[in-house]
């Protein structure tokens, strides 16, 4: 198959097909506002720091019913219920991760970044351009979802050193606390392997980042879509259902009687992304409510105002809550449109993974035990004859794009699980469902004749 006859198949760029983009809500949403003066007025000028405080408090709102749903109420004053206090608008998760390090990281007293792997490559050049270049290392994924006791020993080896503490680079602000330490992680679904860290795990993380004065900044940009695969379960939600396991920042806000501080030791990354559209570049971060503010007071924000003002009304009005019932079209869309495409195309792939990839040797890298599906992603492993770079650039040129496992590494020599060179990533949400099967088939055919080629037995 030639690419220059057949259109190429892209199953390696994380993005939300066009196909399932709330567009009737989003006109809907974008009318409303450009024909009330009050609201567009507020978003075409300079808005507040913290964002557009209707979108920070219809955020809290809905936050909250995903998250607690069966412990809140309207009641604003319910101590379960998260407050728009704790939420900050961003330009989405990426944008956020560079402002969080400019405000909560020093490159002379910030020691280490912990960044848990394989890794969300496109984060790397987030923190080296906070000053980090040369050192991440990499914390390796277990079964539960970080390798804490890894983890743990390096935090030991790193206060045990003989290197002196530095004064930090920056000046003392207010608004914030300069961490000895950060952990990234994407802890629900995550990019690339999918793997859902345990609620054990999750406790404990948080106890080694209060113990150890780390910031722990979780991508939490998966949450809202999840579904059942394989074997029912007591503990498998259903479409309908709400969180997985609680996130880390509520448990930093609760467990052994809260955060240690006024600022805490995890903030959330939220986003609109993968659920209304990259392109809308809104999102929210989470924390307390004295790290929330630190947040918002990142140069930038303070010279130009929250990021995405504008489009911020349009988002609001869409978690604007029903006049006939405690619902709106965010969750709507979740509930109706992503929730179903997103199990047809995660079955689709895992099918076609098992009838055209499987007979020569590739298999699932991760087994999830909670019996769901979500994030956007396979991770595979190749069999042993094979490496992904050349799996690459063959399926390339028959016409079929797929990710490069060997991008997941750390940089400069810091992974501590390998390099990934047998592994594949493939996406489930981007392409045309039919584009979907076909583009594994036409991988199989390229494997399969890289197997051949090898004079390894396969299933030609």
């Amino acid at each position: 198959m030639s690419p220059t006859s057949t259109p190429i198949i892209n199953l390696s760029s994380g993005f939300p097909s066009p196909l399932l983009f709330p567009l009737q809500q989003f006109n809907q949403a974008t009318n409303t506002v450009l024909a009330t003066p009050s609201i567009w007025h507020e978003g075409m000028i300079y808005g507040p720091d913290e964002g557009h405080f209707p979108l920070r408090k219809n955020i809290a709102r809905w936050l909250s019913r995903f998250y607690y749903p069966d412990q809140t109420t309207a009641d604003e004053s319910n101590k379960v219920a998260i407050g728009p206090e704790r939420i900050c608008i961003t330009g989405g998760a990426s944008q956020n991760l560079a402002c969080v390090l400019q405000v909560f990281t020093d490159p002379v007293f910030t020691r280490n970044v912990f960044v848990v792997e394989p890794a969300y490559f496109l984060s790397f050049r987030a923190f080296e351009d906070a000053g980090f270049a040369g050192r991440l290392m990499g914390v390796p994924e277990d079964e539960e979802g970080i390798d804490l006791w890894f983890l743990e020993q390096k935090l030991k080896e790193d206060e045990l050193s003989s290197r002196p503490d530095t004064q930090p680079f920056k000046p003392p602000r207010p608004y914030r606390k300069l961490y000895r330490h950060i952990i990234y992680c994407v802890p629900t679904f995550s990019n690339p392997s999918g793997r859902i860290m345990s609620l054990s795990r999750r406790e404990a993380l948080i106890r080694l980042a209060r113990k150890y004065d780390a910031l722990i900044i979780a991508d939490d940009v998966y949450d809202f879509v999840h579904f059942p695969t394989g074997t029912p379960s007591v503990d498998s939600p259903s479409p309908q259902s709400k969180r997985i396991v609680p996130r880390l920042v509520d448990i930093d806000r609760t467990l052994d009687g809260g955060p240690i501080d006024a600022f805490g030791n995890c903030m959330s990354n939220g986003s609109f992304s993968k659920i209304v559209g990259p392109g809308c570049r809104v999102g929210w971060g989470e924390g307390t409510s004295a790290f929330a503010y630190g947040m918002s007071q990142v140069g930038s924000t303070h010279s130009g105002g929250a990021p995405s003002h504008m489009t911020s009304t349009f988002i609001n009005e869409m978690l604007e809550p029903s006049a006939t019932e405690d619902s709106c079209a965010m969750t709507a869309h979740i509930l109706h449109k992503l929730i179903p495409a997103y199990a047809r195309r995660y079955t689709l792939l895992e099918s076609a993974m098992e009838q055209y990839l499987a007979p020569f040797g590739v298999s699932p890298a991760v087994e999830n035990g909670y019996h769901v599906g979500g994030g956007f992603f396979l991770w595979l492993r190749l069999p042993p004859s094979l490496i992904s770079t050349e799996v690459v650039a063959a399926a390339r040129k028959d016409g079929v794009v797929i990710g490069d496992g060997s991008v997941s590494a750390l940089p400069e020599g810091n992974a501590r699980c390998g390099t990934y060179e047998d592994m594949i990533r493939l996406c489930f949400a981007w392409v045309a469902e039919e584009e979907l099967v076909e583009g594994v088939r036409i991988l199989g055919q390229t494997i399969g004749r890289l197997v051949k080629g090898k004079g390894i037995a396969g299933e030609i």
